[in-house]
């Protein structure tokens, strides 16, 4: 299986450390409000890549962070912890309000039917690791403490600037960050920070250096190292960590390790609307709830993940998810044929139901070339509704929806049938059809459109699916 590599600059091949197994982890979210869109075509994405790991025999070991203190509104090392400005803004603790996100953030990953990871871990649970690591880096004289904190002196790791191709120049002018003059290079970036002298904050602990929390960056080394070891096979989070987050990520697990953090960096690029990438600041953070309470559901925002490549931009608008709903639909209409087997349907497909699953898996293993895997499924789904479902092949054809359930998570298996007192109305209108009642076929087809049964009339018959 290939993929992009953020590392190589290339579409590598994935050589895991040990055969057929993948040590995977994901950059989770900050749990001081809801997610948006953005941030679920990243997690959507990194759900896919385990799903073709899966069928490209690659077993994942997937660990997912949330980050419940430590992120400072900058991204940097100034500003407000974003738990703490969460609670003052609900006028709750950061305790109440990481849980409440944290819960929110599961619950949606479930309506997204997204993989449930082998570990789903939070930094708060982990301020030892975090302190243990600390230690080794001051061990080996990479940090130094200032007024605010104990910070990771960049200048130490030579290959600092590689990752991100960083101009650390133009960083000590000030350019992506602002400086603290006590800062020895402008790229450093806090390990520990000191609880202010004049106030008690939500979250802060004991530390071989005073109280306090620890920095976001060290969170993700320190809980990913713990559960898969010194060297990741793959890591994966937004493009939009490669600068700052990812960068340090590196330079203090190798520091501390001697060895290499990731061998493959997978980036999800951004999500755009009306041109601006999405983000709360600029007040266009659209969540799930909002487009499912436009009619869009959490499977249309799969299928309208699925329809970009996680490497291009990708332009969010209420449109685009109408249209992909409409997509899915189509995909469904064909499902439920399982429910609408003929005896004189013929085969006249270009392909074998056996083929489907090979090809969208091949399809994945280039890159997760899911544009590819949309298209192709058109095609499919055009070829199986204009020749219908030969009964003899019912059971070919409930093995491809769930093989494609394991592939891509759109349920098509799990399309329901009409109920019973749908049928018998479906029968009454063919009856009146037969007796050239047209008002009386009319009027039962209108009725079962307002229960959001759609009807379209072939050579074989009647063939029903959801409005």
């Amino acid at each position: 299986m290939k993929l992009y590599n953020t590392l190589t600059k290339s579409v590598d091949e994935i050589l895991p450390q040990t055969a057929g197994k993948v040590k995977m982890y994901t950059c989770g979210p900050t749990v001081y409000d809801y997610a948006h869109v953005g941030h679920w075509f990243t997690y959507v994405r990194a759900d896919l890549l385990v799903r073709a790991l899966k069928a490209n025999d690659l077993e994942p070991t997937w660990v997912m962070n949330i980050t419940d203190v430590g992120h400072l509104v900058s991204d940097a090392d100034d500003g407000e912890d974003k738990l703490e400005k969460g609670a003052r803004r609900e006028g709750k603790t950061a305790w109440e309000v990481a849980e409440f996100y944290a819960k929110d953030f599961l619950h949606e990953m479930r309506q997204l039917n997204i993989t449930q990871p082998t570990h789903i871990v939070k930094a708060t649970d982990h301020i030892a690791e975090q302190i243990t690591l600390i230690q080794t880096l001051e061990t080996k004289g990479y940090t130094y403490v200032i007024d605010d904190g104990i910070y990771y002196d960049t200048s130490k790791f030579e290959r600092y600037a590689d990752f991100a191709q960083l101009d650390l120049d133009e960083q000590q002018a000030g350019a992506r960050v602002s400086f603290n003059q006590q800062k020895r290079n402008a790229s450093d970036f806090a390990l520990w920070k000191f609880s202010p002298k004049d106030s008690q904050r939500d979250m802060e602990w004991d530390s071989p250096w005073g109280k306090g929390f620890p920095g976001w960056h060290i969170e993700c080394s320190a809980m990913s190292m713990k559960y898969l070891g010194d060297t990741l096979d793959i890591h994966t989070g937004g493009i939009d960590h490669v600068p700052v987050h990812h960068t340090n990520e590196i330079a203090q697990s190798e520091a501390a390790t001697g060895k290499q953090f990731s061998r493959h960096w997978m980036h999800s690029n951004h999500v755009l609307v009306d041109g601006d990438k999405i983000s709360k600041s600029l007040g266009n953070g659209i969540r799930l709830t909002d487009l499912v309470e436009q009619g869009i559901s959490p499977a249309a925002f799969r299928m309208l993940v699925l329809e970009s490549h996680y490497r291009s931009q990708s332009k969010f608008s209420l449109n685009g998810a109408q249209a992909a709903q409409a997509r899915l639909k189509d995909l469904y209409a064909m499902a439920a044929l399982r429910y609408q087997p003929r005896a004189h349907a013929n085969d006249g497909t270009t392909f074998s139901f056996h083929d489907v699953k090979a090809e969208v898996t091949a399809l994945l293993a280039e890159d997760l070339n899911t544009p590819g895997v949309v298209a192709y499924l058109s095609d499919v789904s055009k070829q199986i509704q204009a020749v219908l479902l030969w009964h003899k092949s019912l059971p070919h054809f409930e093995t491809m929806l769930s093989d494609l359930d394991e592939l891509l998570g759109l349920n098509l298996s799990k399309v329901a049938d009409i109920t019973a007192g749908q049928k018998q109305l479906i029968t009454e209108r063919e009856t009146a059809r037969g007796s050239k009642d047209w008002g009386q076929a009319d009027k039962l087809r209108d009725e079962l459109l307002s229960q959001n049964i759609e009807l379209r009339d072939t050579e074989q018959g009647v063939i029903w699916s959801y409005r």
